[in-house]
Protein backbone atom coordinates (compact mmCIF):
# COMPACT_ATOMS: atom_id res chain seq x y z
CA UNK A 1 0.00 0.00 0.00
CA UNK A 2 2.62 2.73 0.77
CA UNK A 3 4.43 1.69 -2.25
CA UNK A 4 1.76 2.37 -4.39
CA UNK A 5 0.69 5.29 -3.17
CA UNK A 6 3.97 6.76 -2.79
CA UNK A 7 4.97 6.60 -6.03
CA UNK A 8 2.17 8.14 -7.58
CA UNK A 9 3.71 11.29 -6.29
CA UNK A 10 5.60 13.45 -8.96
CA UNK A 11 9.58 12.63 -9.05
CA UNK A 12 9.56 9.90 -6.20
CA UNK A 13 11.71 7.14 -6.15
CA UNK A 14 12.14 3.79 -3.74
CA UNK A 15 15.60 3.45 -2.33
CA UNK A 16 16.58 1.70 0.53
CA UNK A 17 17.57 3.21 4.11
CA UNK A 18 18.88 0.92 6.68
CA UNK A 19 17.97 -2.03 5.01
CA UNK A 20 14.35 -0.57 4.52
CA UNK A 21 12.22 0.62 1.39
CA UNK A 22 12.55 4.52 0.99
CA UNK A 23 10.67 7.17 -0.83
CA UNK A 24 12.49 9.99 -1.99
CA UNK A 25 12.23 13.09 -3.77
CA UNK A 26 15.48 14.39 -5.27
CA UNK A 27 17.74 12.88 -2.55
CA UNK A 28 15.50 13.35 0.25
CA UNK A 29 13.27 11.17 2.22
CA UNK A 30 9.53 11.33 2.58
CA UNK A 31 8.89 8.12 3.77
CA UNK A 32 10.60 4.94 5.25
CA UNK A 33 9.32 1.59 6.46
CA UNK A 34 10.82 0.78 10.19
CA UNK A 35 12.84 -2.57 10.73
CA UNK A 36 9.48 -3.86 12.13
CA UNK A 37 7.87 -4.12 9.19
CA UNK A 38 3.96 -2.01 10.43
CA UNK A 39 5.36 1.19 11.18
CA UNK A 40 6.45 4.15 8.44
CA UNK A 41 8.45 7.16 9.39
CA UNK A 42 7.13 9.88 7.34
CA UNK A 43 8.80 13.54 7.02
CA UNK A 44 6.45 16.54 8.67
CA UNK A 45 6.31 19.33 10.20
CA UNK A 46 6.45 19.81 13.70
CA UNK A 47 3.55 21.40 14.67
CA UNK A 48 1.50 18.53 12.41
CA UNK A 49 3.55 16.37 14.46
CA UNK A 50 2.44 17.04 17.48
CA UNK A 51 -1.27 18.11 16.40
CA UNK A 52 -1.18 14.00 15.41
CA UNK A 53 0.22 12.63 18.24
CA UNK A 54 -2.34 13.97 20.17
CA UNK A 55 -5.11 13.66 18.86
CA UNK A 56 -4.38 10.28 17.19
CA UNK A 57 -1.86 8.40 19.44
CA UNK A 58 -3.67 4.84 18.16
CA UNK A 59 -2.23 5.61 14.51
CA UNK A 60 0.66 8.42 15.47
CA UNK A 61 3.52 8.07 17.61
CA UNK A 62 6.93 9.13 18.15
CA UNK A 63 9.87 7.69 19.83
CA UNK A 64 12.79 9.28 21.25
CA UNK A 65 15.22 9.05 18.73
CA UNK A 66 12.69 11.07 16.53
CA UNK A 67 12.16 14.00 19.54
CA UNK A 68 12.63 17.65 17.97
CA UNK A 69 12.86 15.93 14.19
CA UNK A 70 10.30 16.96 11.81
CA UNK A 71 8.74 12.94 11.51
CA UNK A 72 5.84 10.54 12.76
CA UNK A 73 5.17 7.29 13.22
CA UNK A 74 2.62 5.71 11.96
CA UNK A 75 1.19 1.93 13.03
CA UNK A 76 0.04 1.02 9.21
CA UNK A 77 -2.60 -1.80 10.52
CA UNK A 78 -4.33 1.37 11.93
CA UNK A 79 -4.68 3.97 9.14
CA UNK A 80 -6.77 3.87 6.76
CA UNK A 81 -5.63 4.04 2.88
CA UNK A 82 -7.19 7.28 2.05
CA UNK A 83 -5.64 9.16 5.46
CA UNK A 84 -1.52 7.14 4.63
CA UNK A 85 -2.54 8.90 1.12
CA UNK A 86 -3.18 12.38 2.29
CA UNK A 87 -0.30 12.13 4.85
CA UNK A 88 2.54 11.30 2.11
CA UNK A 89 1.23 13.77 -0.44
CA UNK A 90 1.96 16.17 2.71
CA UNK A 91 4.73 14.52 3.20
CA UNK A 92 5.56 15.34 -0.22
CA UNK A 93 4.71 19.12 -0.62
CA UNK A 94 6.58 18.95 3.07
CA UNK A 95 9.79 18.10 1.22
CA UNK A 96 9.50 18.88 -2.09
CA UNK A 97 11.22 22.10 -4.19
CA UNK A 98 8.74 24.84 -4.35
CA UNK A 99 8.75 25.32 -7.81
CA UNK A 100 7.54 21.31 -8.19
CA UNK A 101 4.93 21.57 -5.62
CA UNK A 102 3.76 24.41 -7.81
CA UNK A 103 3.47 22.41 -10.63
CA UNK A 104 1.97 19.70 -9.44
CA UNK A 105 -0.78 22.19 -7.35
CA UNK A 106 -4.27 22.42 -9.27
CA UNK A 107 -4.60 25.65 -11.25
CA UNK A 108 -7.68 28.02 -9.62
CA UNK A 109 -9.92 29.36 -12.46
Amino acid sequence: MVRDLALKLPEVVETASYGTPSFKIRKRMIARLREEGDVLVVRIDLDDKEYLIQTRPDIYFTMPHYDGYPAVLIRLTAIRREELAELLTAAWRFVAPSRLVAAFEPRST
